[in-house]
């Protein structure tokens, strides 16, 4: 593993208690501004799918990749949390469907997503601004 999703990995691994990681794969459609100076998009971006592994669950950014498109190769991104366990155990991942959910709600309604790391195709972070 190498880029931004092992350093994730690596992170969620090394935390005080076990961690559970939450993923949502969203579509992005927009319009490129016109102009010569524009370098941002405006859009949507809407949730298509979500996930929750164990950090040991996860081989690769390219085999979560692999397993995401075997369900729709529509997404652009990908937004991860971590869920933190108790006592030395993880949560089980009945206990991270109310998060997943709160996820796309974020989404949906446009809400502040600087408390998710999201990532392209490539594993370049991506930052989303509300507007």
């Amino acid at each position: 593993m190498s880029g931004e999703f092992s350093k994730l990995i690596e992170a969620a691994k090394q935390q005080e208690q076990p961690q559970r990681l939450l993923m949502l794969f969203a579509k992005a459609e927009g319009n490129k501004k016109k102009g010569k100076n524009a370098v941002n998009e405006t859009g949507t971006v809407t949730p298509l799918m979500c996930v929750d592994k164990l950090p040991e669950e996860l081989r690769s950014f390219d085999a979560l990749i692999k397993e995401a498109d075997g369900i729709s190769e529509d997404w652009n991104f990908v937004l991860i949390a971590g869920l933190g366990g108790s006592d030395g155990v993880a949560p089980p991942t009945e206990a991270a469907e109310p998060y997943l959910n709160q996820m796309a709600n974020d989404v949906m309604m446009g809400q502040d997503l600087t408390g998710y790391t999201i990532l392209d195709r490539q594993q370049n972070p991506v930052l989303l601004q509300a507007r």
